[in-house]
């Protein structure tokens, strides 16, 4: 993962926070071969700082995901 943020050191002693910090420089920076856990980001997609319209589009990927695992 490239990132430029380094606010990694205030984030690591609290997990959610740091989940959060990592999710949102996951998606806003690129993946780099990582993928990203769908546990996760069904989680915390609701308090991720980025735009809305990833937001609204990653939400669709999770309801679709939900609505193809039940069937």
């Amino acid at each position: 993962m490239k990132n430029w943020s380094n606010t990694i050191e205030k984030n690591i002693d609290d997990v959610d926070n740091y989940q959060i910090w990592r999710l949102e420089q996951l998606i806003n920076f690129g993946l780099d071969g990582e993928k990203i856990s769908s546990v996760l980001l069904k989680k915390f997609i609701n308090l991720l700082d980025i735009d809305d319209s990833k937001k609204r589009y990653l939400k669709f990927l999770l309801k679709s995901n939900e609505n193809r695992n039940i069937n």
